[in-house]
């Protein structure tokens, strides 16, 4: 028998909570639950879950501040935004935070099920991906967002460098385009938004791995970026 993932509910109004948990159980989840930003920090960063649901203003740290430090210390953590804001500002700033989903209370039961089975979906379909990688005599740390080289020099990287050089590694030697990049890392809708950041972005990455390695990063003009492994010495 598979068990049912764990969401974990972050929400400081009591019958916005209650209305939640009751939901996600009726539709077979297991839910643990904070009822204030400081509570929801620790279990955020402490506890076992698949997907976090997190408030953004709430009493004690903010959704925010629970994302920023959930995404330095668990990459990868699926999590949805909850909040009754409807300002772009506020979607796009924690979607580009790292939050797979945005959901503006008041929302139907129906929609709040259908929102947290694309993520889970989206999330297990993840490919693993080892964590260190050793090109040309340098170690890259996904996990803990560095490169350091073999004179024992390092550069850090920014989070979304890191899960940026981390999704042109995991895509095997596919070119990947730059409306999947704002989908798949910034969590953006390509055809609802014009941004430079992705030049931004790369260009700062390009220069942080050095020139050998930065020239595994191949761009395919008017398709994306491709990422080819350094060939072994024999």
């Amino acid at each position: 028998m598979i068990e049912s993932p764990t969401i974990l509910v972050i929400e400081d109004d009591p019958a916005v909570r209650t209305g939640i948990v009751d939901t996600l159980e009726y539709g077979g989840y297991k839910t643990i639950e904070a009822a204030d930003g400081h509570s929801g920090m620790k279990m955020a960063l402490q506890s076992s879950y698949r997907l976090l649901l997190l408030d953004i203003v709430m009493p004690g740290p903010s959704g925010f501040e629970i994302l920023a430090a959930l995404k330095k210390s668990r990459p990868g953590q699926a999590v949805i935004m909850l909040s009754a804001r409807g300002e772009e500002q506020d979607r796009v700033k924690g979607l580009v935070g790292g939050a797979d989903d945005y959901v503006v209370k008041p929302f139907s039961m129906k929609e709040l099920l259908a929102r947290v089975d694309a993520v889970l979906r989206r999330t297990h379909e993840r490919p693993s991906l080892s964590p260190t990688h050793n090109f040309h005599g340098a170690v890259i740390d996904l996990n803990e967002c560095f490169i350091k080289f073999s004179d024992g020099s390092r550069a850090e990287f920014s989070e979304k460098e890191n899960s940026l050089l981390r999704y042109l590694i995991g895509a095997s030697g596919r070119t990947v385009t730059r409306a999947e990049i704002l989908r798949q890392v910034w969590n953006l809708d390509p055809e609802r938004i014009e941004t430079r950041t992705i030049d931004m972005h790369m260009a700062h990455l390009r220069s942080k791995l050095g020139k050998r390695i930065a020239s595994c990063i191949i761009t395919e003009r008017g398709k994306g970026y491709r990422f080819i492994q350094p060939e072994k010495p024999e």
